[in-house]
C-alpha cells in the first residue's frame, strides 16, 4: 500500500492547483483521476467551447471578407476537422497539467477511487486493477457532471451535453 501525505481525489482545476501547491511545501502527493487532468473545463467545458468558438469567428470573418476588400471564393468548414482541432487543443493543455505533475514530482494515477475508513483510497483502474492508498489528508475535488433539465432528453444530436 502506497502512502502519502496528501491524496487528491479529481484532477481538475481544484485537484492538480491543490497537488501542486503541496507538493511544493514538501509533501508526498498522489493524484487519482479517472479520466484525464484538466478536469471537465479543460477536457470538455470551457477550453473546447472556446475553441469551436474561434473557428466560428474565423469562419464568420471569412465570410465577411469582402467588407474588407479581400474576395475570397466558395467557403465552406469541415465538421470533424473542427471538432478535431477542439481535441487537439484540449489534448495538448491536458498533457501540459501532466508534465506539470510529474515536474512537481506528483504521482498520477488514473482510475476511480472511492475514500473509505481510515482514510484509505480503493483506486480501480481502467484495466480492472485495484491499490490501496492511504494518506494523512485527502483532498476531495471530484469536479462536477451535466445537470439535464426535466423535460429534456439528451439525445446528442438537439440536446446535448459537454460530452456530446
Amino acid at each position: 500500500m502506497a502512502t502519502y501525505d496528501l491524496a487528491v481525489l479529481g484532477g481538475g482545476p481544484a485537484g492538480y492547483v491543490g497537488a501542486i501547491r503541496a507538493a511544493q511545501l514538501g509533501k508526498k502527493v498522489v493524484v487519482v483521476e479517472k479520466e484525464r487532468a484538466g478536469g471537465t473545463c479543460l477536457n470538455w467545458g470551457c477550453i473546447p467551447s472556446k475553441s469551436l468558438l474561434k473557428n466560428a469567428e474565423i469562419y464568420q470573418h471569412i465570410l465577411h471578407a469582402e467588407e474588407y476588400g479581400i474576395t475570397t471564393g466558395k467557403v465552406s468548414f469541415d465538421f470533424a476537422k473542427v471538432i478535431g482541432r477542439s481535441r487537439n487543443v484540449s489534448d495538448r493543455i491536458a498533457k501540459g497539467v501532466e508534465f506539470l505533475l510529474k515536474a512537481k514530482k506528483v504521482d498520477y494515477v488514473v482510475g476511480e477511487g472511492k475514500l473509505g475508513a481510515d482514510r484509505k483510497i480503493k483506486v480501480k483502474t481502467a484495466d480492472g486493477k485495484s491499490q490501496v492508498i492511504e494518506a494523512t489528508n485527502v483532498m476531495l475535488a471530484t469536479g462536477c457532471l451535466p445537470r439535464v433539465l426535466p423535460g429534456l432528453k439528451v439525445d446528442g444530436k438537439v440536446v446535448m451535453t459537454s460530452r456530446e
